[in-house]
């Protein structure tokens, strides 16, 4: 069994066992400062609707949730804590202080319906929600501009699991480059990792 395989089997069992609450809790930590991201989860759950585990229904009413869940909770830390909660706190809660400033930025720069488009950025999706906070953004206008994004995204990348599942032995013909892509990300992740942690260190020490 590659290591691929044995991702995929390992992953989805714990999903399938742990139920719809488990993409709930994944999409809620996804859409704050942890690390979670929904690139490996939502695909997962979509191989889960091809074994007729999980409803499309089910898992998209539970990812969005979760979305929205973990968006809020980011809003209000921003709305009420501000920039100086997250300058004091945010090294407890995995926040990159420059991840953040270029957030706030392109926050500014393009206004509320960023809400919507950083749905489908990298990194921007984790912060986005704290500087709508901090701005003060309408929560009324936040809500549906959250459910909008991450519904859509949630939703492409659980297709995108549905019909990997359902070719998954065209898929696994594959399995031996896909093997090596897959330990050339970890091998970045944890380089990234521990190079942007050790650089933090260094700067907090100067």
């Amino acid at each position: 069994m590659g290591i691929t395989e044995f991702l995929v089997q390992h992953i989805t069992h714990f999903i399938d066992t742990v139920g719809y609450v488990s993409i709930c809790v994944l999409m809620a930590m996804e859409s704050m400062v942890l690390p979670v991201p929904s690139e490996a989860v939502m695909p997962f759950a979509g191989f889960l609707i091809a074994e007729k585990s999980f409803t499309f229904v089910g898992v998209i009413f539970y990812s969005t949730l979760g979305s929205i869940i973990g968006s809020l909770i980011s809003y209000y830390i921003g709305l009420y804590g501000g920039k100086p909660f997250i300058t004091r706190y945010g090294k407890y809660l995995l926040l990159d202080q420059r991840d953040l400033a270029a957030t706030e930025i392109f926050f500014k720069k393009h206004g509320e319906v960023t809400i919507f488009i950083s749905r489908f950025i990298p990194i921007v999706r984790h912060l986005i929600s704290i500087p709508a906070g901090i701005g003060r953004m309408k929560i009324i206008k936040f809500i549906p501009y959250t459910i909008a994004g991450a519904g859509l995204w949630n939703t492409f990348l659980a297709v995108v699991g549905f019909y990997l599942k359902q070719n998954w032995e065209h898929v696994m013909k594959y399995s031996s480059t896909i093997d090596s892509i897959v330990i050339i990300l970890l091998i970045s992740v944890i380089v990234l990792f521990i190079y942007r942690h050790t650089k933090r260190r260094n700067e907090a020490a100067t």
